[in-house]
């Protein structure tokens, strides 16, 4: 299969791709940081039992704080995202406009968030005054513009992806960087019978705090309990904390496929879209080349498969290690850890869910773990 040339980006915004891979990196340095601060030593979150009464409580004694590099980098991150639209909004414009702008007219470029159509009018009426062209009634740039704004969502516009984007980046520039804290989706108790994180009642969207009570059984009984802690990032002027991680991805992932491609084509999206990142480390002398030959899967899209790839290894430690003739857990654990991250989603996913216990799923499973301890044993054997 060919390469993408990507015939619907011209040379005059072969930039906006590279801005893009920058944001993608600073999101995947953004990941780095937060695995490793989730996988150090304790974890984030600690707890201690307190006896109340006729129960027994399990209170929050501890959140490590969270390093002030992470929300300096969230704030760089979708700055650059934001650059990406705006600058390619404003190479549009002085293309339409047939060359440079004056300096009226290039002041007046910008990318609006509007809520609301009566909000987008009082704007389109400011650029009759003072925009080019093609940002006045009936400009082909501002009917582009239209087609990307937050009121075109039905459903809570103020949740749109450049309303979110406008609102953080608004934020970081002018009074704070990001606001991040550690949440705690779910919590799993052992004593109860789910399938998954999906299954349990979700908690409340807001700051994990110390001396919070997240768990409670009678005085005596002791049920373990798995904590799925993250970290979330508020969204100014409200309540809201959502992962950070997927707040990052949503807003990235719908200007490199929407935004940029419709401002840029004024039509629906071309079916080879830009690479999250490509190398931008060095130059070029073919810079459509090297976009062709980027990295498909996004810094966020590598986070999750990470994340994936530790539980597992985890879960298959002891799944093998519980077949006869396994290597000892070591030996395993050491195998694993030689094995990339895509290599072990691999091996997990020929193990399936099996809350039926259907014998043929049973069957299938204790073939894959055969499969698997015998890796290991091959492994250890070298």
């Amino acid at each position: 299969m060919s390469a993408p040339t990507f015939r619907w980006l011209p040379e005059r915004h072969l930039g906006v791709a590279a801005t893009l891979s920058h944001a993608d990196e600073l999101i995947g340095q953004i990941s780095d940081h937060l695995f490793e601060y989730m996988a150090r030593e304790g974890g984030p979150v600690g707890l201690r039992e307190v006896l109340v009464g006729p129960t027994s409580q399990a209170v929050v004694d501890r959140v490590a704080p969270i390093p002030r590099k992470i929300p300096l980098l969230v704030a760089d991150a979708l700055v650059s995202l934001r650059a990406a639209v705006e600058h390619t909004m404003f190479t549009e414009a002085e293309f339409l406009n047939g060359g440079p702008l004056d300096e009226k007219a290039a002041r007046s470029i910008e990318m609006p968030a509007n809520l609301t159509y009566e909000e987008f009018e009082k704007w389109t009426n400011n650029r009759s005054r003072r925009g080019p062209d093609s940002l006045r009634v009936g400009g082909e740039l501002l009917r582009r513009v239209k087609g990307l704004q937050p009121f075109q969502r039905q459903v809570a516009p103020r949740l749109h992806p450049l309303a979110r984007l406008v609102l953080h980046t608004n934020h970081a520039k002018h009074r704070t960087p990001a606001v991040t804290a550690v949440r705690l989706p779910a919590v799993i108790r052992e004593d109860e019978k789910v399938h998954s994180v999906r299954d349990l009642p979700p908690r409340a969207e807001e700051p994990l705090r110390v001396g919070e009570v997240i768990a409670e059984v009678p005085v005596g009984k002791r049920v373990p309990i798995t904590l799925f802690p993250t970290v979330g990032i508020n969204r100014p002027g409200t309540d809201e904390w959502p992962v950070l991680m997927h707040e990052l991805d949503e807003i990235a992932y719908w200007i490199r496929t929407q935004a940029v491609p419709r401002l840029i084509t004024g039509s629906e999206p071309p079916e080879s879209p830009l690479p999250p990142r490509y190398e931008i480390s060095i130059g070029h002398l073919d810079e459509r080349l090297a976009i062709s030959m980027g990295s498909t899967t996004s810094a966020a899209e590598r986070n999750k498969q990470r994340l994936g790839a530790a539980s597992a290894r985890n879960d298959l430690v002891d799944l093998i290690y519980g077949m006869p003739d396994a290597p000892d857990r070591e030996k395993i654990s050491a195998w694993l850890e030689k094995l990339t991250d895509e290599e072990i989603i691999d091996r997990i996913s020929r193990l399936s869910a099996n809350h039926s216990y259907d014998p043929n799923i049973i069957r299938s499973n204790l073939e894959a773990l055969q499969e698997l301890r015998n890796e290991a044993v091959a492994f250890t054997n070298e």
